[in-house]
């Protein structure tokens, strides 16, 4: 991310609950907790815990997919910062930023798959190649669905264990996304709209229309 402007990111899509603060391509500073469901209370506090309380021109959220109110909350949060603040706001997907820390710390990957625990038995799921273009669709899939395209790559995400179950053969990787791994992002991929990436199907349906 060669951004050069002083960026806030925040990441609640899953468990963790990190932000960062990157200048210049660098991380001046972050935090990162696994927090289970507790993202509304301890984000702000975590971003005030930045040098200068982590205020900057810009913002960048995990728009998801993930958790339902996680997503939300970092959303809420990232809107509400940048009226205050007159900063800009954007957003970035899980998958994304999931599948750049898996190719930092495994170069030598040709491509990957994003794992992440999703709903109703379901995981999210999509490939990607090391130049992070998306070789699959993004889908949430039944675990033996999701297993059945990772086709021999290396997965990675917290949804893995879903797959472990099935294969403990299966090159997999439990990780949650991290702010800090914003830097790794290129510009095309961190400016999307701070709205969310559901993934599925909401669960609610609308009703019919009476006749």
């Amino acid at each position: 991310m060669p951004e050069t402007a002083r960026t806030l990111v925040i990441e609640t899509a899953t468990a963790a609950c990190s932000v960062a603060l990157i200048e210049d391509g660098a991380v001046i500073g972050a935090r990162h907790e696994v927090v289970g469901r507790g993202h509304a209370e301890r984000l702000v506090p975590m971003i005030a815990e930045l040098p200068e309380g982590g205020r900057a021109a810009r913002i960048l959220v995990d728009c998801g997919p993930g958790s339902f109110t996680g997503v939300r909350v970092g959303i809420a949060a990232a809107r509400g910062l940048a009226l205050g603040w007159g900063a800009e706001a954007f957003g970035y997907s899980s998958m994304a930023i999931v599948a750049a820390a898996g190719f930092a710390r495994n170069p030598d990957w040709p491509s990957l798959a994003v794992v992440l625990e999703g709903g109703h038995g379901e995981v999210f799921m999509q490939a990607f190649d090391a130049q992070l273009a998306p070789v699959s669709a993004l889908a949430s899939l039944k675990p033996e669905a999701a297993l059945a395209l990772v086709q021999g790559r290396p997965a990675i995400g917290n949804g893995v264990r879903f797959l472990q179950a099935l294969d403990d053969t299966a090159p997999l990787t439990e990780a949650l996304p991290s702010a800090a791994d914003a830097v790794l992002l290129s510009p095309p991929l961190v400016t999307l709209p701070p709205r969310p990436i559901y993934g599925r199907a909401p669960d609610a349906k609308p009703l019919a229309p009476a006749q």
